[in-house]
């Protein structure tokens, strides 16, 4: 299985709650944070909520 690399590129100050906890889950604290996780489903969902904060690659 592939893996993915997501990067957060904006700040969560003034994000919903919401997406505060989902940025949280993925592991990421700081802006030009990342981490790697397996691709699949329910980490594609976490992403597809916040892409307007996050940066994916695939590696």
């Amino acid at each position: 299985m592939a893996n993915i690399k997501v990067t957060l590129v904006r700040s969560t100050i003034g994000a919903i709650p919401k997406h505060k906890k989902t940025i949280q889950a993925l592991g990421l604290r700081k802006i030009n944070s990342s981490k790697v996780h397996q691709d699949n489903a329910a980490i594609r969902g976490m992403v597809s909520k916040v892409t307007h904060l996050v940066k994916v690659e695939e590696v």
